[in-house]
Parts: C-alpha cells; structure tokens; sequence
C-alpha cells in the first residue's frame, strides 16, 4: 500500500469521514479494501454538505441557498453521483439542461463556478486527484445579459411626485433608492434604526444583516439623505409602527425577500413610466448625475459603495460625511422639482 493510501486509511478510521459515507459503514469499507474507501463513495451531495460545513461555515444564508440551488440542477440533470462517476459527458449534460430552461449565460456561469468550487474543496479535502468536469465547458456567458439603462432626470422627477402622490410603503422604498443610489436590496432590508434623522446630517447607516448581508465591502457605508430619500426616511419612521423594519413587507421570513419588492417595484415602474426602465436604473442614474455635478470618482465611488480598482484609493477611512451630503445636494432633484410636476402626479 502507497503511503498516501495509508493515512487515508489512518483517517477513515479515526471517523473524520464517517459523516461523509453513504451506504456502507466505515468497517465495511476497510473490510473491502481500500478501493470501496471515501473516492469511491463520496458522491456530490456529501461534498456540498461538506463545502457548507466547513469552508462556508461562517456564509450568510443567501450563500448557501445559492449553492444547494445549483446542485439541485445538477441532481435534476444527471442525479446525484458519486464524484468518480461524473465526468465531461455529465457536465455537458447539465448545460444543455440549464440552455434548455433558458436561463442566462450569467446564471449558467454562476452555478458552473459554484459546482466547480464544491468539486474542488472535496478532492483537496479528501486528497483525490480527480479531474474537475465542470471547469472550462463552453456555453455563450453573455447570452440573455441585458444593459440597465439609466433613467433620464425628467422621468425620475415625474416618479418622485408619482411617489408622493400614491404615499405607501411601496413607494417610499423607490423614493428611498431614487435619490440615494442604494442597490433595492441594500434598501429592503433596513433597521428603522438604521434610519438617522436627528443626526446633523441626516443619513443612512448602511450595515450587513444575517437576513440581507451586502455585496461587497465597500457597500457597508454612510450616505446622506436628500431630496426624494429624505422625504421617504421621514415617511418610513412617521407610518411604520410594531416593526423594526424599515419595510417589514418584504421582511417577514429569514431572509429580505429582494425578489418580491423586484417584481412589484419594477411592474409599477415600467406601467408609470411606459417603458422598460428598472428600479435599478436609478442607481444608474445616481452615477449618472454625480457625474453631470463633476464629482470626483472616488467620492462617487463612497456615495454608492462601488469598489475601487486601485490598491491607492482603498487606503485611509474614506471622506466624512458632510462632504459626501455636499456633493449629494449638488444635485437634488426633488426639491427643485416644480410644483406643476408634482401635481400633474395627483
């Protein structure tokens, strides 16, 4: 027996994979020799729960979900295999499943890596030297991707009065986003006591949640409150009562539930606006607009949590506030939007 086949053995028997094992017992693996050990018995279903156990331990639940989302696919495609048994043919198997559902090349992407990553951390963990069958199959990425048009100025004023005009808590999430940039996620899944109205400058404190973690670092962030935003924060904390949520509609379960705002949100947007705009657009558009006022990048970059590129601007704790709230009202729409506007919305 090979030394490495050895400590293999020394580690099944100390139990490390037992949990791993289907079928069979550990003695009745040793018993059969070492050809019907853990590569011959750890099918995929073992190595996920293996992947969220140990190495995404610590992940929000949206991560996991994602993960047992994509082997659901795989085990509607091909079944559940032991890892031995799944090579290109299975592989290609499941991208002609995923194109057959027409999904988008950006979601076939991700379920690939998430399927590769799992794979992976299985043959490292478990020292077997199999050939990853999800790496490099050939599928069009860019297939059903879509641009997010920004939303032009005199239709975010006419949505901000159609805001005002229809006063609920649908509403004041998009007058929220509307002048603050905020991913609808980000929005969703606010504390009321996130909301900072008595501070010197009214802002929101923007922190990740077990129920709706944020996307990258910089998204944790302060942003000042202007125009449509501030009136929204004023709603928000005036109208919701026996909730700690900012919007507890889509807050009634374990996690934010981002896709139902999306759906309602963006079916209001397009009928209101008559067109194909998404509520994602104004995040757009709030680039869109720092840009018309010439703000600097990285400012542009802080009001809006994208990550910087460079090593230089991630250094040092950012810009206070009260610059951040002076660029921010450079271009305040909303309470230079005219009263004819806003009442044409009534």
């Amino acid at each position: 027996m090979e030394l490495d086949d050895y400590w293999q053995l020394l580690r099944i028997r100390s139990g490390v994979f037992e949990k791993y094992f289907t079928g069979s017992s550990v003695s009745e693996s040793l018993s059969s020799g070492f050809e019907n050990s853990v590569e011959n018995r750890l099918y995929f279903s073992d190595a996920l729960r293996l992947y969220l156990e140990v190495k995404h331990k610590d992940k929000p639940p949206q991560v996991h979900q994602s993960s047992k989302r994509a082997f659901k696919y795989l085990k509607r495609s091909i079944g559940d295999k032991a890892l031995t048994d799944i090579g290109r043919s299975d592989a290609n198997t499941l991208r002609d499943y995923l194109i057959d559902r027409d999904l988008a090349g950006s979601s076939v992407d991700r379920i690939f890596s998430t399927l590769s990553d799992v794979f992976n951390y299985a043959c490292l963990e478990y020292d077997l030297g199999f050939r990853n069958p999800f790496q490099n199959v050939l599928f069009d990425k860019k297939k059903g991707t879509k641009t997010r048009a920004s939303i032009p100025l005199v239709t975010i004023k006419y949505m901000q009065g159609r805001c005002v005009s229809v006063d609920d808590e649908r509403r004041w999430l998009v007058a929220l986003i509307a002048d603050s940039g905020m991913r609808l996620g980000e929005a969703a899944g606010l504390l009321c006591s996130d909301i900072k109205l008595a501070a010197p400058i009214p802002h929101i404190s923007l922190q990740p949640y077990h129920w709706r973690p944020l996307k990258t670092k910089a998204s944790q962030r302060e942003i000042p409150l202007v125009g449509s935003s501030l009136w929204a924060a004023q709603r928000v904390l005036n109208e919701t009562k026996g909730s700690n949520f900012a919007f507890p509609s889509y807050n009634k379960s374990v996690l934010t539930n981002s896709n139902s705002a999306s759906a309602a949100l963006n079916k209001w947007l397009k009928a209101e606006a008559q067109s194909s705009y998404t509520i994602h657009g104004f995040r757009h558009a709030l680039r869109d607009r720092l840009r018309a006022v010439e703000c600097p990048k990285d400012i542009a970059d802080q009001i809006g949590g994208w990550s910087t590129k460079t090593v230089g601007e991630s250094y040092g704790e950012g810009y206070k506030l009260d610059l951040l709230f002076k660029w921010m009202k450079k271009f305040d729409s909303f309470s230079k939007t005219p009263e004819r506007i806003l009442k044409s919305c009534q």
